[in-house]
């Protein structure tokens, strides 16, 4: 008996220090400002998505038998979003007497609401990280509500701030047994993990990198990428509870991926390089779905980087044009198909694959081409 409680009095030690852990990267994320430079292409990023540490440890985020208390526990970071009836005396003064809502009630309910949704977090990641199914029954125990709405939303919260930091959405994968999963937003191994086995996604930090090199005209170099870094507390040759060494992920396996170009800049001694985007980071996503990655960060839209978003959108515009000028035989066989002789349909079967020579063709299989 004397021993079990010895281990309860040691447990939240763990528990702080996850929480501080999660508590240091989001921190980053709104410690540091993205300046722009008008007059340079290479305009300085310095606040992109940091990943959070949410759900990293061993053990199971708990599941409550009752309402989460309002009050932040085990070091998780407080919630310091604006709630109703912070603004002014006169916004309280409007509400309709017969509503019964105190300001101080409304606090409270939004207070619960985002522990809920801190709390689907933690299970969420937790759940994909141990590699286990998530199911539906499970994450209303972990939110303890029955109420249909009220959990659409805590889930929805819950989704958002997982999409914003680690570039993976919560999808419902099977209707009738109502599974979910987290799926990677690029086709990195493993669903984002990399390696294989158990862990959590390293798409957000590929896509933390492709925003680096966006919003630094395009081409980074290997310093300017690790000052950023550092800014996360991710260290060339220092072991990451996420990412594991992080120089080897970033230098070596996200470049043989193909999702990163390292090369050596030219007329240099000592030796230093520079990072740009690599062929299935141009084939997977856009500067658009990047730069639209950076603003979710920052809790703006892309329209807030004017540069970068005019260059996003000619991106799109030219990325169109090569889609419709890669398809010519979607309109021969368009043709084909508005052909009612035997031979066209004999060809359009065969069409889709295999290209046959217009001399083997006869008169009238011609002309309907």
């Amino acid at each position: 008996m004397p021993r079990a409680h010895k281990r309860k009095g040691r447990a939240p030690k763990k528990s702080r220090h996850t929480g501080q852990d999660a508590q240091a990267h989001r921190a980053a994320q709104g410690g540091t400002e993205l300046a722009e430079e008008p007059s340079s292409s290479s305009s300085v990023l310095e606040d992109i998505p940091r990943s959070s540490s949410a759900a990293v440890s061993g053990t199971p985020p708990p599941r409550p038998s009752s309402p989460p208390s309002t009050s932040t526990t085990s070091g998780r970071v407080p919630d310091t979003r604006p709630h109703e009836g912070d603004d002014s005396q006169g916004e309280e003064e409007q509400q309709p007497p017969s509503s019964g809502v105190t300001p101080s009630a409304d606090r409270s309910h939004s207070d619960a609401l985002a522990t809920k949704v801190d709390l689907l977090e933690q299970f969420l990641l937790y759940k994909y990280k141990m590699k286990q199914p998530i199911m539906k029954a499970d994450m209303l125990m972990v939110v303890n509500t029955k109420c249909p709405h009220l959990f659409a939303e805590i889930l929805q919260g819950a989704s958002r701030s997982i999409e914003a930091l680690f570039a993976v959405e919560v999808k419902e994968i099977n209707s009738t047994c109502q599974s979910y999963d987290l799926v990677s937003k690029l086709k990195l191994p493993n669903n984002g993990r990399v390696r294989p086995g158990r862990g959590l996604p390293k798409t957000g930090l590929l896509m933390t990198l492709l925003g680096v090199i966006f919003m630094k005209g395009n081409r980074a170099t290997e310093e300017d990428v690790w000052k950023f870094l550092n800014t996360m507390r991710i260290y060339a040759g220092r072991k990451h509870f996420i990412y594991g060494e992080p120089r080897k992920l970033i230098t070596k396996d996200l470049v043989r991926l193909q999702y990163l170009e390292y090369r050596r800049l030219p007329d240099t001694d000592p030796a230093r390089y520079e990072f740009l985007w690599g062929p299935k980071a141009h084939a997977e996503t856009s500067k658009m779905k990047v730069l639209e990655f950076v603003a979710k960060a920052r809790d703006t839209v892309p329209t807030a980087f004017p540069s970068q978003y005019e260059e996003a959108l000619r991106d799109q515009e030219e990325r169109a044009r090569v889609g419709t000028a890669a398809t010519p035989g979607a309109t021969a066989r368009a043709r084909l198909r508005s052909c009612t002789c035997p031979a066209a349909s004999s060809l359009l079967l065969k069409s889709k694959d295999i290209c046959y020579p217009e001399e083997n063709l006869s008169h009238h299989d011609r002309s309907c081409l």
